[in-house]
């Protein structure tokens, strides 16, 4: 809704109109500084088309008496469904500015340019192409009352004119193929100006870009978001030793020495590392910065991605936080790892020799919430094995792994999983919306919260007490095109009750099996393995970040691993901001996001593979001079 005017009362004033169709400008007036056209909904398009379509020329005299008696009939009832949104819409018209509307033809399949600026909120672009439910209702109602109205209408008029009757069906049959292939498009391929970087030309090019509007809702990727932006992509497909495949994405800088390995939380993708644009986003900073920069996501999206394709929802969702450490994530930098030194031999002939002494570059990893417990497990597990983990730096983001500090409702959820995981495990195998149906009420939903404030904040206030008084913007992560009705990420049973374990004991320790065979068989122990009591394998330096307004993860609980890290000699920092426990990767937050930035610049490459890689610039430019 834009100027308290909902797009289906300007689509139904349309309606009345006997007139050739037309497109309206539906910018507000928090956009004016944005040079370019935001595609309409196709859905509001095609019922343009397809009622301006139906409209003709009349001989109104002949039938207008019909049309009068019918007006009367149903009139009460249009009345009657009527009066709450009329009240609705006066409450929010009184409190905002009239629209200001130009006129100009509806071309379908007209190129469309938006130029992106670094003010473009990711967010704020992904809820404003979308309809709500509450429009959807508004419309769906509008729309029946003004087909029965037609119908009889037209009616009355094929019985009056036999002759105009059978030229208008003639009309239809003949451009029904041309009509459908018009009113059925749900994709505009625009064309998009963006500053795509290149692998060997920089220069400004333009590419095609597509907006997804099934059923009005926002399907963009992480991959849109990034190539929008004019950014390099690049998608991995990583397969796990135990069959799970995963989406390792990337922003590509090839022949860079250092690079940067980005894991999300629960409940999240690689969205959350790019959701705030060009300036709030932690993977763009990093990749200004010189980074070649990688984004994992974990398992666990309703897709249930698996070299097995027939593998069942029950199978495929069992797994725990063990799982995250020790498959997913080795899996992950591995790959990093065949990726960067392959591609360093071709980009610098030198690194050869290099690779048999080292690791040619330099691999940091940012992780937030159960990301952060994942990863430390994997460096723990690492150096336990004897295996390299190939990292040297580590910046956690309030993450999990600790858990006794919490809220009353985190305590109830505790003992509700430990009492009732034997059964409730067969029955629900993992927590995600399972219909494609839902998950677009979802999206439309989230639309309606940022159409409907009052709405909004009430959603806000009752998921901020829910999870003890995070002040986090729940609702705004919500209108994340990454809660599509296509694909959206879950959390198994396991990976709940793992956590209330860790709650329940108050040790970071992985997961228990519930009975002493079945440990043993993994671990070796009756008892799982408490990772705090490894933090001496830790040999790189950890920074560890809280937040004194996140109650989801609270900052005593970050402190506690600072504490066993200190006292076992591992090289940690400790700092908090005044951020609740999403701000970390969806606000755009300057201060944590320089502080993270800081932190990387610490780890530079070695001064000898500094020498080496400035030697062979030497090499090329002489070869060159000399040629």
């Amino acid at each position: 809704m834009e100027h308290g005017v909902s797009s289906f009362n300007r689509f139904v004033h349309e309606l009345s109109v006997d007139s050739e169709p037309s497109s309206m400008d539906y910018s507000s007036g928090e956009e004016e500084d944005i040079d370019g056209i935001t595609p309409a909904s196709p859905s509001s398009n095609c019922s343009r088309v397809s009622r301006a379509s139906s409209f003709t020329k009349y001989e109104r005299h002949r039938t207008g008496w019909i049309i009068s008696i019918l007006s009367w009939i149903l009139f009460p009832a249009k009345f009657l469904l009527g009066i709450p949104f009329y009240i609705g819409r006066l409450s929010c018209t009184r409190g905002s500015k009239a629209p200001s509307t130009c006129h100009r033809p509806l071309q379908l399949h007209s190129s469309i340019r938006r130029v992106h600026t670094t003010k473009d909120h990711v967010v704020h672009c992904a809820t404003d192409r979308r309809r709500g439910v509450i429009e959807d209702l508004h419309l769906a109602i509008e729309i029946f009352i003004e087909t029965i109205f037609d119908f009889f209408h037209k009616a009355a008029h094929f019985l009056l004119s036999p002759s105009e009757a059978l030229r208008m069906s003639w009309r239809w049959f003949s451009s029904d193929k041309n009509d459908t292939e018009v009113i059925h498009r749900d994709v505009y391929d625009a064309s998009v100006h963006t500053d795509t970087l290149g692998e060997n030309d920089p220069s400004v090019s333009e590419r095609k870009s597509t907006f997804h509007h099934v059923m009005n809702t926002d399907a963009r990727t992480c991959q849109d978001v990034i190539t929008e932006l004019g950014y390099p992509y690049e998608a991995i497909r990583v397969e796990t030793s135990d069959g799970y495949v995963l989406l390792l994405e990337r922003i590509p800088r090839r022949d860079a020495r250092k690079a940067v390995y980005l894991q999300h939380g629960i409940l999240d993708s690689s969205m959350g590392w790019v959701s705030n644009g060009v300036v709030g986003s932690p993977a763009f900073a990093a990749y200004d910065q010189g980074y070649d920069v990688f984004l994992g996501n974990f398992r666990g999206l309703v897709s249930r991605e698996h070299v097995n394709k027939d593998i069942s929802s029950r199978r495929y969702w069992k797994y725990s936080i063990n799982e995250h450490g020790t498959e997913d994530i080795p899996a992950m930098i591995e790959k990093i790892h065949e990726i960067k030194t392959s591609e360093l031999k071709i980009s610098q002939p030198d690194v050869k020799e290099e690779i048999n002494e080292a690791q040619p570059y330099k691999l940091c990893a940012i992780c937030h919430s159960l990301g952060g417990a994942a990863i430390l497990m994997y460096v723990i597990t690492c150096r336990i094995e004897e295996k390299p983990h190939r990292l040297s730096r580590l910046i956690l983001l309030s993450p999990a792994g600790f858990h006794d500090d919490s809220t009353l409702v985190f305590t109830v959820a505790e003992y509700l999983f430990l009492v009732s995981a034997p059964i409730l495990a067969y029955i629900v195998p993992a927590f995600y919306i399972p219909t494609k149906f839902f998950r677009m009420l979802l999206n439309k939903l989230a639309r309606d919260f940022h159409n409907y404030p009052a709405v909004g904040g009430l959603v806000q206030t009752l998921m901020s007490y829910v999870v003890g008084g995070d002040s986090s913007n729940w609702v705004g992560v919500l209108g994340l095109p990454h809660y599509n009705m296509n694909d959206m990420p879950g959390v198994s049973f396991r990976v709940a009750h793992h956590l209330a374990q860790m709650k329940h004991t108050g040790k970071f320790r992985m997961f228990d099996y519930g009975s002493v065979r079945e440990n043993m068989e993994v671990y070796s122990s009756p008892e799982p393995v408490d990772l705090g009591e490894y933090y001496r394998f830790i040999d790189i330096p950890v920074d560890l970040v809280a937040g004194r307004k996140d109650k989801v993860i609270r900052p005593s609980m970050v402190r506690k691993h600072y504490r066993l890290m200190k006292d076992s000699g591992v090289d940690v920092s400790y700092n908090e901001f005044e951020y609740a426990h999403l701000d970390f990767t969806f606000s755009h937050r300057e201060e944590l996001l320089a502080y993270v930035m800081s932190r990387l610049l610490l780890v530079e490459p070695d001064p000898k593979r500094q020498f080496s890689q400035k030697a062979s610039k030497l090499k090329k430019k002489e070869q060159i001079e000399s040629s």
